[in-house]
């Protein structure tokens, strides 16, 4: 398993980068909080990740989550004034940037497979930039591409919130992810744009008429950075067995979630979640889209992990667990690297 190395198709640790903020963790230094720096990265095998900017709203909600004995439900976010969303990832960027500067050459920024695969081959770590939530972006898509030409190479069109572009879903469990209307026509056009400009459209946090309008318009595979399958765990956030039949049709990839809510049958939030249920979601994920279409999507730094995981340290440990399960050495690669890169190379165009 040592030569396995790892792609992650989510991850939220740019909101704790110390370059971002002066109560931040140093990300190039070991430490125990949190789930992502760089010293685990390289401990549990990674390779470089897509990287989530993530506009916060200028207070966090109180009181918003309602449990009763049958799930739970989280008041629906408002939405973002654009201009506040615009600081943060501007914010982002700048932190992101530095700190590749004060890597020295022990991280870089990738913005084509074969990047990629040159930092792999020199042992340096990949940051490609997703932003999650269009909602820094404005009905000229102008800033998009800008965002474009800064490195941006994946874009989620919602959190779970409303903005011009179209409704994401609320947390909730057990619910429908049909949760509201679809895309907005600036949605469509936004979609239309990042297929012209190479941008992959994750449809994570989108709720289900939202994402039937990205399979109608874009002519890229449908991708979900980090998501689980809602037969298993019928939350909002995860993929009923249709969205996945579409991913599948289409050629592109869902990322696994390892927040335990979208895992677990119950949907509690267990640190106590056995790999046993992870393991459950992969077969369950890999008999619906196929070998070729699941890939991990960790939500490090944005969920609570499996004990047994705990943070990217513990990857080979879900490695391993997926190879005593009966996996072969060929679908392990897959999931862990070669799925994402399948699908880069299908979504973003060779401009070289």
């Amino acid at each position: 398993m040592d030569n396995v190395r790892i792609f992650d198709g989510h991850n939220d640790a740019v909101q704790f980068m110390l370059d971002y903020r002066p109560d931040g963790r140093d990300f190039l230094a070991r430490s125990e909080a949190g789930h992502l720096d760089l010293p685990r990265a390289l401990e549990g095998g990674l390779a470089g990740g897509l990287f989530a900017m993530y506009a916060a709203p200028e207070q966090e909600p109180v009181d918003d989550l309602t449990i009763n004995h049958e799930g739970y439900e989280v008041r629906y976010a408002e939405a973002l004034h654009s201009d506040h969303a615009r600081r943060q990832i501007d914010g982002q960027l700048s932190a992101i940037e530095k700190l590749i500067g004060r890597s020295g050459d022990k991280i870089r920024l990738a913005t084509s497979v074969g990047e990629i695969e040159a930092a792999r081959h020199a042992g340096v770590f990949a940051v490609v930039l997703h932003m999650e939530g269009a909602d820094a972006i404005g009905p000229d898509l102008g800033y998009l591409d800008s965002l474009y030409n800064a490195g941006l190479r994946s874009l989620g069109i919602v959190w779970s919130r409303p903005n011009i572009f179209g409704y994401g879903v609320p947390f909730a469990y057990p619910r429908s992810p049909d949760t509201g209307p679809g895309l907005t026509d600036l949605g469509k056009n936004l979609v239309r744009r990042c297929n012209e400009l190479g941008i992959m459209v994750d449809v994570s946090h989108l709720n289900e008429r939202g994402f039937w309008d990205v399979a109608a318009l874009s002519t890229a595979p449908l991708v979900a950075t980090h998501a689980c399958a809602h037969a298993i765990c019928p939350s909002t956030r995860n993929l009923n067995d249709r969205q996945l039949d579409a991913i599948r049709d289409t050629g592109g990839v869902v990322g696994l979630n390892l927040a335990v809510n979208d895992i677990r049958a119950d949907a509690n939030l267990d640190e106590d979640t056995p790999l046993d249920a992870v393991i459950r979601q992969i077969d369950y994920l890999i008999a619906r889209v196929g070998p070729e279409g699941v890939a991990l999507g960790s939500d490090f730094d944005g969920a609570v992990m499996p004990r047994e995981i705990k943070d990217a340290s513990g990857l080979p440990r879900l490695l391993d667990a997926m190879r005593q399960s009966g996996f072969d050495e060929l679908t392990l690669r897959k999931f862990a690297y070669n799925n994402w890169l399948r699908v880069f190379s299908l979504t973003w165009p060779d401009r070289s």
